[in-house]
């Protein structure tokens, strides 16, 4: 018996180059390993990064008193918050600098890994934030740092990026340097349960927008692929179920190590158009990412599926499976772009979610000004099929 592979569309010739940089520890009730993390590092002072409302959920207060049974010091700043600036780096440096801590800890969503990064780059090699927009730009080694994600959603916690706005401009800056990846990821999954539902949609949302950008990147290959692939089976299985059934451990697991799996993935392949043509959203509009990202990627979906169509076809294979089986439906196997794009869109649905930019206050005269915003974002440029200004404009018009 002979068994026929394509692998027209994997790119084997271009091989890959990925280190696994981060200790990854994950189940529930892990937080409590945070003190024994902290000391294999070595640390005795640790600044604990995190945002008001973790703390107020009590989170930031275990992990406290985890580090210091352990023997370290802490001391918290709790000044980050959503889509962080340079203004909140800049007073979490003030903030390390009174304490000298010898390791910090970003304890929270995104934001609050993100926050931790950008005072780590500063903290450990002088300047401003802005000195690092780019890749490999630190110069000195920086402190080790340990990320406990509350969300299930960007994967900061395996990438070696943090995204700094610029407080004037709005402008995103993604920081890239191996040397600011965490040493240790800590995934408790019952730390996302306290999650609002808008934020487990939104960050779930994201999360989903990650595992899908990069399984299609120009960048891709054979390992981001293999984390992009697992990533979607696990977060397009659960995202349904943790917003109907927000308790459910099993789920938010599956969730958490999904957005894990697509951060990996994101490391070596980069994203594509969906965030190129969201962060002008949240720039503009104050648009939630999640909101942005999951509001344009069907349309992207469909814009490169035009030439891609295949790599939506493999993509969709084990959620097609799961779909047939979980609900008894006619075979979907050869589900592909416009299946995919219209659950994204049920997702939103049910989520409560803006489907069209309407909704959200953008106008037809705001497309030029966004198309403008969205065609040097650096993410648009490894899009599998290319965009430029004129293209942007165009997708922002079919998300009126």
């Amino acid at each position: 018996m002979t068994i026929d592979h394509d692998f027209s569309s994997v790119p084997l010739v271009g091989g890959a180059d990925y280190q696994l940089r981060t200790r990854l520890v994950h189940g529930p009730g892990t937080l409590s390993r945070l003190g024994e993390m902290a000391k294999s590092l070595g640390a005795s002072r640790a600044l604990l990064v995190t945002d008001p409302g973790i703390l107020a959920a009590g989170h930031a207060g275990r992990g406290e008193v985890y580090l210091r049974e352990a023997g370290l010091e802490v001391s918290i700043f709790d000044g980050a918050r959503e889509n962080p600036t340079t203004d909140d780096v800049q007073r979490g440096v003030v903030h390390a600098q009174s304490f000298e801590p010898d390791l910090i800890v970003g304890l929270g969503g995104g934001s609050s890994m993100d926050c931790a990064k950008g005072i780590n780059f500063i903290l450990s090699n002088g300047g401003q934030i802005r000195d690092y927009w780019g890749i490999d730009k630190a110069t000195a080694p920086m402190l080790p740092l340990v990320a406990v994600p509350t969300t299930a959603g960007t994967g900061s916690e395996m990438q070696s990026f943090a995204l700094i706005s610029d407080a004037v401009t709005h402008v995103k800056m993604a920081c890239g340097d191996k040397k600011a990846c965490a040493k240790v990821a800590i995934l408790d999954p019952e730390l996302t349960i306290t999650q609002p539902a808008r934020v487990t949609a939104l960050t779930g949302i994201d999360a989903l927008s990650h595992a899908i950008e990069t399984f299609v990147s120009t960048k891709k290959n054979l390992i981001s692929r293999m984390f992009s692939r697992e990533a979607f089976r696990l977060l397009s299985g659960a995202i349904e179920i943790v917003l109907r059934t927000p308790h459910d451990l099993g789920a938010r697991a599956a969730m958490q190590m999904g957005a894990c799996l697509a951060g990996m993935a994101i490391e070596s392949s980069m994203l594509g158009a969906a965030h190129a043509l969201a962060n002008p959203l949240t720039a503009r509009f104050g648009t939630a990412h999640g909101q942005a990202v999951g509001l344009m990627l069907p349309h992207v979906v469909r814009y490169n599926a035009e030439q891609f169509e295949g790599e939506y076809v493999d993509l969709m294979r084990s959620f097609a499976a799961t779909l047939e089986r979980d609900n008894d439906s006619k075979p979907t196997h050869l589900a592909g772009s416009d299946f995919l794009a219209q659950w994204l869109s049920s997702v939103l649905r049910k989520a409560g979610l803006a489907t069209d930019l309407r909704e959200l206050g953008v106008a037809e005269n705001d497309l030029p000004e966004l198309a403008a915003a969205a065609a040097p974002q650096w993410t648009g440029t490894f899009n599998p099929r290319k965009v430029d200004a004129g293209i942007l404009a165009q997708l922002y018009d079919r998300a009126l």
